[in-house]
Protein backbone atom coordinates (compact mmCIF):
# COMPACT_ATOMS: atom_id res chain seq x y z
CA UNK A 1 0.00 0.00 0.00
CA UNK A 2 1.11 3.74 -0.48
CA UNK A 3 -1.25 5.50 2.32
CA UNK A 4 0.83 8.72 3.24
CA UNK A 5 2.57 8.78 0.07
CA UNK A 6 2.53 11.72 -2.04
CA UNK A 7 3.50 10.78 -6.27
CA UNK A 8 4.17 13.43 -8.74
CA UNK A 9 3.17 11.70 -12.56
CA UNK A 10 3.82 13.92 -15.30
CA UNK A 11 2.09 13.01 -18.61
CA UNK A 12 -0.79 12.02 -16.16
CA UNK A 13 -3.62 12.95 -18.32
CA UNK A 14 -3.94 9.94 -20.49
CA UNK A 15 -2.30 6.54 -21.14
CA UNK A 16 -0.10 5.17 -19.38
CA UNK A 17 0.30 8.39 -16.98
CA UNK A 18 -3.26 8.17 -16.09
CA UNK A 19 -3.03 4.65 -15.39
CA UNK A 20 -0.02 4.97 -13.04
CA UNK A 21 -1.77 7.93 -11.27
CA UNK A 22 -5.26 5.79 -10.50
CA UNK A 23 -3.49 3.02 -9.57
CA UNK A 24 -1.17 4.69 -6.94
CA UNK A 25 -4.60 6.38 -5.76
CA UNK A 26 -6.42 3.41 -5.33
CA UNK A 27 -3.51 2.15 -3.03
CA UNK A 28 -3.45 5.43 -1.08
CA UNK A 29 -1.12 8.07 -2.75
CA UNK A 30 -2.14 11.48 -2.90
CA UNK A 31 -1.22 12.46 -6.37
CA UNK A 32 -0.07 15.48 -8.97
CA UNK A 33 -1.20 15.45 -12.20
CA UNK A 34 1.29 17.20 -14.31
CA UNK A 35 0.34 17.47 -18.04
CA UNK A 36 0.86 19.55 -20.99
CA UNK A 37 -2.29 20.09 -22.91
CA UNK A 38 -5.72 18.92 -21.93
CA UNK A 39 -7.34 20.36 -19.49
CA UNK A 40 -10.63 18.69 -19.19
CA UNK A 41 -8.47 15.15 -19.29
CA UNK A 42 -6.16 16.24 -16.32
CA UNK A 43 -9.08 17.55 -14.31
CA UNK A 44 -10.97 14.26 -15.03
CA UNK A 45 -7.96 12.19 -13.61
CA UNK A 46 -7.98 14.50 -10.45
CA UNK A 47 -11.63 13.58 -10.10
CA UNK A 48 -10.95 9.84 -10.80
CA UNK A 49 -8.70 9.48 -8.36
CA UNK A 50 -10.17 11.57 -5.29
CA UNK A 51 -12.76 9.32 -6.24
CA UNK A 52 -10.74 6.82 -3.86
CA UNK A 53 -10.49 9.28 -1.12
CA UNK A 54 -6.96 10.61 -1.56
CA UNK A 55 -5.64 14.31 -2.68
CA UNK A 56 -5.55 15.15 -6.08
CA UNK A 57 -4.23 17.89 -8.14
CA UNK A 58 -3.56 18.69 -11.78
CA UNK A 59 -0.42 21.32 -12.68
CA UNK A 60 0.07 22.14 -15.85
CA UNK A 61 3.37 22.19 -17.20
CA UNK A 62 6.04 22.06 -20.27
CA UNK A 63 8.70 19.53 -19.05
CA UNK A 64 11.26 20.87 -21.76
CA UNK A 65 11.00 24.12 -19.89
CA UNK A 66 13.81 24.43 -17.04
CA UNK A 67 12.33 27.00 -14.90
CA UNK A 68 8.69 25.96 -15.49
CA UNK A 69 9.45 22.61 -13.87
CA UNK A 70 11.17 23.94 -10.79
CA UNK A 71 7.80 25.92 -10.53
CA UNK A 72 6.02 22.92 -10.87
CA UNK A 73 7.61 21.03 -8.28
CA UNK A 74 8.14 23.73 -5.73
CA UNK A 75 4.08 24.21 -6.08
CA UNK A 76 3.17 20.42 -5.39
CA UNK A 77 5.96 20.89 -2.58
CA UNK A 78 3.84 23.95 -1.08
CA UNK A 79 0.46 21.91 -1.64
CA UNK A 80 1.50 18.43 -0.18
CA UNK A 81 4.58 19.00 1.67
CA UNK A 82 7.64 17.02 0.71
CA UNK A 83 6.96 14.48 -1.68
CA UNK A 84 8.11 10.41 -2.39
CA UNK A 85 7.54 9.23 -6.17
CA UNK A 86 8.33 11.09 -8.94
CA UNK A 87 7.53 9.11 -12.28
CA UNK A 88 8.57 10.30 -15.41
CA UNK A 89 6.50 9.60 -18.37
CA UNK A 90 5.80 12.27 -20.42
CA UNK A 91 6.46 12.22 -23.89
CA UNK A 92 6.16 13.15 -27.38
CA UNK A 93 6.72 11.56 -30.97
CA UNK A 94 7.13 13.49 -34.21
CA UNK A 95 8.07 10.54 -36.71
CA UNK A 96 10.18 10.64 -39.70
CA UNK A 97 12.88 9.08 -41.64
CA UNK A 98 16.50 10.55 -40.28
CA UNK A 99 17.52 11.51 -43.61
CA UNK A 100 14.73 13.94 -43.80
CA UNK A 101 13.83 14.57 -40.17
CA UNK A 102 14.14 18.23 -39.51
CA UNK A 103 16.07 19.48 -36.75
CA UNK A 104 13.30 20.69 -34.65
CA UNK A 105 11.45 17.52 -34.87
CA UNK A 106 14.45 15.99 -33.14
CA UNK A 107 14.69 18.64 -30.88
CA UNK A 108 11.26 18.34 -29.48
CA UNK A 109 11.26 15.00 -29.07
CA UNK A 110 14.82 14.81 -27.06
CA UNK A 111 13.70 17.85 -24.87
CA UNK A 112 10.27 16.20 -24.02
CA UNK A 113 11.00 12.82 -23.41
CA UNK A 114 14.72 13.17 -22.05
CA UNK A 115 15.30 16.77 -21.37
CA UNK A 116 12.14 16.79 -19.40
CA UNK A 117 12.84 13.69 -16.86
CA UNK A 118 16.26 15.59 -15.80
CA UNK A 119 14.76 18.47 -15.40
CA UNK A 120 12.05 16.66 -13.21
CA UNK A 121 14.93 14.64 -11.89
CA UNK A 122 17.38 17.80 -10.71
CA UNK A 123 14.53 19.72 -9.14
CA UNK A 124 13.28 16.68 -7.09
CA UNK A 125 16.37 14.73 -6.29
CA UNK A 126 17.68 17.59 -3.58
CA UNK A 127 14.47 17.16 -1.59
CA UNK A 128 14.57 13.16 -2.19
CA UNK A 129 18.13 13.48 -0.49
CA UNK A 130 16.91 15.76 2.72
CA UNK A 131 14.58 13.39 2.99
CA UNK A 132 17.07 10.29 2.96
CA UNK A 133 14.49 8.59 0.99
CA UNK A 134 12.65 8.56 -2.55
CA UNK A 135 11.59 6.57 -5.89
CA UNK A 136 12.13 7.83 -9.24
CA UNK A 137 10.71 5.76 -12.33
CA UNK A 138 11.44 6.92 -15.75
CA UNK A 139 8.99 5.43 -18.78
CA UNK A 140 11.48 4.81 -21.68
CA UNK A 141 10.60 2.16 -24.31
CA UNK A 142 12.04 -0.93 -26.35
CA UNK A 143 12.84 1.24 -28.78
CA UNK A 144 15.45 3.10 -26.92
CA UNK A 145 16.84 -0.70 -26.72
CA UNK A 146 16.05 -2.04 -30.47
CA UNK A 147 15.77 1.35 -32.41
CA UNK A 148 12.60 1.43 -34.48
CA UNK A 149 12.80 2.83 -38.30
CA UNK A 150 11.71 6.09 -38.55
CA UNK A 151 11.50 7.14 -35.13
CA UNK A 152 15.77 8.19 -34.53
CA UNK A 153 14.17 10.87 -32.44
CA UNK A 154 12.22 8.73 -30.20
CA UNK A 155 14.56 6.29 -29.63
CA UNK A 156 17.31 8.21 -29.16
CA UNK A 157 15.37 10.08 -26.01
CA UNK A 158 14.12 7.07 -24.58
CA UNK A 159 17.78 5.10 -24.82
CA UNK A 160 19.21 8.40 -23.34
CA UNK A 161 16.27 7.59 -20.59
CA UNK A 162 17.95 4.33 -19.35
CA UNK A 163 21.70 5.89 -19.59
CA UNK A 164 19.99 9.12 -17.11
CA UNK A 165 18.74 5.97 -14.91
CA UNK A 166 21.34 3.98 -13.77
CA UNK A 167 23.68 7.08 -13.60
CA UNK A 168 20.87 8.74 -11.19
CA UNK A 169 20.76 5.26 -9.36
CA UNK A 170 24.09 5.33 -8.80
CA UNK A 171 24.28 8.57 -7.44
CA UNK A 172 21.75 8.66 -5.40
CA UNK A 173 21.73 4.87 -3.79
CA UNK A 174 23.38 5.97 -0.75
CA UNK A 175 20.81 8.37 0.23
CA UNK A 176 18.71 5.56 0.37
CA UNK A 177 16.57 6.30 -3.05
CA UNK A 178 16.07 4.28 -5.58
CA UNK A 179 15.74 4.57 -10.01
CA UNK A 180 14.22 2.68 -12.22
CA UNK A 181 13.57 2.58 -15.47
CA UNK A 182 10.45 0.96 -17.36
CA UNK A 183 10.55 -0.07 -21.06
CA UNK A 184 6.83 -0.88 -22.54
CA UNK A 185 6.71 -2.21 -26.07
CA UNK A 186 3.43 -1.59 -28.07
CA UNK A 187 0.81 -0.66 -25.47
CA UNK A 188 -2.40 0.49 -26.44
CA UNK A 189 -2.31 4.22 -26.25
CA UNK A 190 -3.15 7.54 -27.88
CA UNK A 191 0.28 7.16 -29.19
CA UNK A 192 -0.05 3.46 -30.91
CA UNK A 193 -4.04 3.70 -31.68
CA UNK A 194 -2.84 2.80 -35.34
CA UNK A 195 -1.61 -0.53 -33.93
CA UNK A 196 -4.34 -3.54 -34.31
CA UNK A 197 -4.66 -7.62 -34.47
CA UNK A 198 -3.75 -6.91 -38.24
CA UNK A 199 -0.80 -5.15 -38.22
CA UNK A 200 2.04 -7.05 -39.04
CA UNK A 201 4.12 -5.82 -36.05
CA UNK A 202 2.35 -8.27 -34.22
CA UNK A 203 4.04 -10.84 -35.39
CA UNK A 204 6.79 -10.34 -33.46
CA UNK A 205 4.83 -10.10 -30.07
CA UNK A 206 4.96 -13.43 -28.58
CA UNK A 207 2.13 -12.89 -26.88
CA UNK A 208 0.00 -11.88 -29.67
CA UNK A 209 -1.57 -8.78 -28.20
CA UNK A 210 -0.96 -4.72 -27.33
CA UNK A 211 -0.44 -4.68 -23.82
CA UNK A 212 -2.56 -2.41 -21.27
CA UNK A 213 -1.48 0.58 -19.49
CA UNK A 214 -2.93 -0.27 -16.39
CA UNK A 215 -0.11 -3.35 -16.70
CA UNK A 216 2.40 -0.83 -16.94
CA UNK A 217 0.91 1.01 -13.94
CA UNK A 218 1.08 -3.05 -12.01
CA UNK A 219 4.75 -2.75 -12.26
CA UNK A 220 4.82 0.61 -11.45
CA UNK A 221 3.25 0.53 -8.81
CA UNK A 222 5.24 -2.47 -7.48
CA UNK A 223 8.39 -0.84 -7.90
CA UNK A 224 7.28 2.25 -5.66
CA UNK A 225 6.43 0.45 -2.38
CA UNK A 226 8.85 -0.88 0.46
CA UNK A 227 9.15 -4.57 -1.18
CA UNK A 228 11.39 -3.21 -4.19
CA UNK A 229 13.74 -1.21 -1.84
CA UNK A 230 16.61 -3.35 -3.33
CA UNK A 231 16.02 -2.82 -6.78
CA UNK A 232 17.65 0.27 -8.61
CA UNK A 233 19.57 0.84 -11.68
CA UNK A 234 17.06 -1.75 -13.49
CA UNK A 235 15.72 -1.60 -16.86
CA UNK A 236 12.33 -3.46 -16.95
CA UNK A 237 10.60 -4.37 -20.19
CA UNK A 238 7.12 -5.00 -20.75
CA UNK A 239 6.53 -6.21 -23.99
CA UNK A 240 4.49 -9.10 -24.17
CA UNK A 241 8.46 -10.81 -25.32
CA UNK A 242 9.23 -8.43 -27.96
CA UNK A 243 12.59 -7.71 -26.97
CA UNK A 244 13.02 -11.02 -25.79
Amino acid sequence: MLNGKVALITGASRGIGRAIALKFASLGADVAVVYAGNDDKAKEVVEAARGYGVRAEAYKCDVSDYNAVKETVDAVKNNFGPFDILVNNAGITKDGLVMTMKEEAFDAVVDTNLKGAFNMIRHCSPMFVRKKSGKIINISSVAGLLGNPGQSNYAASKAGLIGLTKSVARELASRNITCNAIAPGFIQTDMTENITQDNPLMNNIPLGRVGLPEEIAELAAFLVQDGANYITGEVIRIDGGLAM
